[in-house]
């Protein structure tokens, strides 16, 4: 499937509509996340997944906990 998607303002952003159905194929609606992530083929642009999210939570809290040691080690 290829699409091809306008650049639009929307107030003092930059937006652009989805088609409905790249929407239902991506399984998203109006509110929902997107992650866009650069990868060596392009960008890949995939909906929210609770799974990385709280992997991330994860690895945040660690971060903060042993911030001192962290900074030593990347010296």
């Amino acid at each position: 499937m290829n699409v091809t998607l306008k650049l639009t303002a929307i107030g003092n952003s930059t937006g652009t509509v989805f088609p409905k159905e790249v929407l239902a194929r991506l399984k998203v609606e109006r509110g929902d996340q997107l992650y866009l992530t650069e990868t060596p083929e392009g960008y890949l642009l995939t909906p929210y997944e609770e799974g990385f999210a709280s992997q991330m939570d994860a690895a945040q809290n660690v971060m903060r906990r042993y911030r001192n040691t962290l900074r030593e080690l990347s010296k």
